[in-house]
């Protein structure tokens, strides 16, 4: 049977609006946590945090805001009794907006409440074709160690973590056709690893991933639409003793402005893609990110160049 109704993922998706607008504007965890789990969660409250480490002055007001029902492009699948429940939808966040991002709602099954566990900006608002049946319900496929499929969560993992961690070179560009998203990831690695010229080094890796849930629907050439979350981390490094690194304002709730000779940021992603059923390159067609710690070993305070 389906997950839910139309009407019933409607009011998931309002019902979410409203109890993270009114999170928001307390930053409040607890509240925040009965509407969003998993790496929407993670990168939500580490947006509390870098706020809360920001001087008073450099707060923005929050500006509330929800998504638009009326544009959401709902994607319910069915289930059997005793299958975890989750339905995915395309929204728009601004009123006569094409819907530009996708997001997975799913059913806790301790308290059947429904939370946001995934949400995933697009390139575009060109959005996949996901199959429906005669009653316009979609199909979800598995995720991960599915042989119908050219690649499965745990391949699309790897190979967006190799984008960041060595440009592609390794898995990055023979699993992903190029797009915008995996294009920019790349871009991400070679910017970010040369930034401090000969001064110091920046190393991406893949971190210790809490999220393996992953999320797939059943297009309609026979592929999937895979959703799933990766964590990589970011270490930032000096060349030579007498260099520091000074941190920046917005990681001031990690480091505390404190200068270091190393930093470790930590990002947790949500990451989407379209995989074909035989032999064929995917594409990456969304990622958000969001940093959700930063560490490394402070340096005296003696006067020292900048790196």
């Amino acid at each position: 049977m389906p997950a839910l109704s139309a009407n019933q993922a409607h009011a998931v998706i309002s019902n979410y609006s409203k109890i993270n607008n009114k999170a928001n504007a307390q930053r409040d965890r607890a509240l925040l946590d009965t509407v969003e789990d998993g790496p929407t969660y993670a990168m939500s409250v580490s947006d509390y945090t870098e706020t809360e480490g920001l001087p008073k002055a450099d707060r923005k007001p929050y500006k509330p805001w929800s998504y638009d029902t009326a544009s959401a492009k709902l994607y319910i699948p069915r289930f059997t009794a005793g299958q975890n429940r989750w339905f995915a939808a395309s929204l728009s966040g601004e009123k006569g907006k094409d819907p530009s991002r996708i997001a997975v709602f799913a059913e806790q099954p301790k308290d059947k409440r429904w939370e946001l566990v995934s949400v995933v900006d697009l390139d575009s608002t060109t959005l996949p074709h996901i199959a429906l049946d005669k009653d316009g319900y979609a199909t979800a496929v598995a995720a991960t160690g599915n042989k119908q499929l050219a690649a499965d969560a745990n391949v699309l993992r790897t190979a967006v973590i190799d984008n960041f961690s060595t440009g592609g070179t390794n898995t990055g560009t023979k699993v992903f056709d190029p797009t915008k998203a995996s294009k920019q990831q790349i871009k991400v690695h070679d910017k970010t690893t040369r930034k401090f010229g000969k001064l110091g080094t920046t190393v991406f890796a893949g971190g210790a991933n809490r999220f393996q849930d992953a999320y797939a629907l059943k297009t309609s050439d026979g592929g999937a639409l895979v959703l799933f979350a990766h964590t990589h981390t970011q270490t930032d490094a000096v060349a030579r003793s007498g260099l520091q690194i000074n941190p920046h304002k917005d990681d001031n709730a990690w480091l505390h402005g404190i200068p270091r000779t190393s930093v470790t940021y930590t990002f947790v992603c949500a990451d989407a893609a379209t995989v074909h059923a035989k032999a064929a390159p995917s594409r990456l067609i969304g990622y958000t990110c969001a940093r959700t710690d930063a560490s490394g070993p402070p340096v005296g305070s003696a006067a020292t160049d900048r790196a």
